[in-house]
């Protein structure tokens, strides 16, 4: 792939840094590693387009010592480089009525880690980013999808210990490629993947409780039928979460 875009863009090497605003961006760029600022995305132009949207940069630190220079950066990177990569392949996706979206997500935003309030916050923004354009992108034939994966990278290695060992990077790639080929069946999901595992991750909604004239006394008597997780739904999009009150309301 270094090679193709050394042919269209001129140069290319293995690991650069370009800005997450997506600036100088014109028809094929590559972005695979971060040397001191992470890179945002990959943006892969094919005969049929796909976009990768790959991890980016930490700046942890726990909530109390959290600032906006803190914070700012970590948005930047990985929610609006996110934005900023996909916004022009998807012009050209709707235009050719196809297109594989893979963002990268975390675990920490998903279900949640200590000292990473603005990572996790950036990570689980691109959950919201994925569903609404696989909303959006259904019509044309666009899927997008997010992966959360574990791998042992520069940006990981300190933390990993002697697990790393078993989080090769290489086996977070074949689900990305499997995501981002023709061939995709999904889209609007959520993966885990690492050391050669890879599971599906979902957003599920108990059936809930209901009452006209709910209170908060209401809240507390039926709290277990609130959160009983028997016959949960898992909706794909607002229409089907909105239709899961309608029994309801007969």
């Amino acid at each position: 792939v270094v090679s193709a875009v050394t042919l269209a863009a001129g140069a290319a090497t293995g690991g650069f840094v370009l800005p997450a605003d997506g600036t100088g961006w014109v028809a094929l760029v590559l972005l695979t590693a971060f040397y001191g600022t992470a890179i945002t995305s990959m943006f892969v132009l094919l005969p049929k387009l796909g976009t990768v949207n790959n991890a980016g940069i930490l700046r942890d630190k726990a909530f109390h010592n959290m600032e906006p220079e803190l914070l700012n950066p970590v948005i930047d990177v990985h929610l609006k480089g996110a934005f900023n990569v996909t916004r022009p392949a998807w012009v050209l996706m709707r235009e050719q009525g196809y297109g594989r979206i893979v963002s990268t997500s975390s675990a920490a935003g998903i279900f949640g880690n200590f000292g990473q309030t603005n990572y996790g916050a950036a990570k689980m923004g691109l959950v919201g980013f994925t569903r609404v354009l696989a909303v959006e992108g259904a019509k044309y034939n666009i899927k997008a999808n997010a992966i959360a994966p574990l791998a042992l990278t520069r940006m990981t290695e300190s933390i990993m210990g002697a697990l790393g060992d078993k989080l090769d990077p290489g086996l977070v790639s074949p689900l990305v490629a499997y995501l981002a080929h023709e061939d995709c069946p999904v889209s609007g999901q959520i993966f885990s993947v690492g050391g050669g595992r890879v599971a599906q991750v979902f957003i599920g909604e108990t059936q809930g409780f209901h009452s006209p004239t709910l209170s908060m006394e209401d809240i507390r008597d039926n709290w277990d039928t609130i959160t009983n997780r028997d016959g949960y739904g898992v909706p794909m999009n607002l229409a089907e979460e909105t239709a899961m009150f309608l029994p309801f309301f007969k």
